[in-house]
């Protein structure tokens, strides 16, 4: 007997997808999309073996500075003119106690695809005033910058790095149950 499966798909006004890097090393930028989709397909109403999908418009990188953001759309970084998406598509959601999962899946960036994985925990489950079953969950994890092709680097007079390779993905997603 098959399980119903149950798609899920997310909340943009209750989800941001954020990124973290250090500046000069002494300090962080924060930067997000603010246009993107995500998808979950479970079996019931189980995440365990979820199949997950994410993508951004690379064109709506934020970090609230105009200038900073051409250059991440540059060729220099993003390269958004011939990729302007990036792309996330899950090869496993493994639960690890009651609220913590591992997602594993192959991140596409620049045309590069690799494997990362990332820590995802599981907020809850709750049904809102209009009815909708809504689920929520804080995506974490860690990305070499350079192992996609986003090889821009600078040093300071000083010798200091400007924008260091490790990016860290901070993502909260609220998905919506689909009737």
């Amino acid at each position: 007997m098959s399980t119903l499966k149950t798609a899920w798909v997310a909340d943009p006004t209750h989800s941001e997808v954020q990124f973290k890097v250090k500046h000069l090393v002494i300090s962080t930028v924060t930067g997000s999309f603010k246009s993107f989709e995500a998808s979950a397909e479970t079996d019931g109403d189980s995440f365990e073996g979820a199949s997950v999908k994410f993508s951004a418009d690379v064109n709506s990188i934020d970090t609230n500075m105009e200038q900073r953001d051409a250059h991440l759309k540059s060729a220099d970084f993003f390269d958004a003119e011939n990729f302007p998406t990036l792309s996330f598509v899950s090869t496993s959601l493994t639960k690890k106690s009651d609220d913590e999962y591992v997602l594993t899946g192959d991140l596409t960036m620049r045309g590069v695809t690799k494997s990362v994985t990332l820590s995802a925990e599981y907020g809850g489950q709750m049904v809102d005033f209009y009815g909708n079953t809504k689920v929520g969950f804080e995506i974490a994890g860690k990305v070499n910058r350079k192992e996609f092709g986003l090889n821009w680097a600078a040093v300071t007079e000083a010798g200091g790095i400007v924008v260091s390779d490790e990016v860290k993905l901070h993502i909260n997603i609220q998905l919506i149950k689909q009737a």
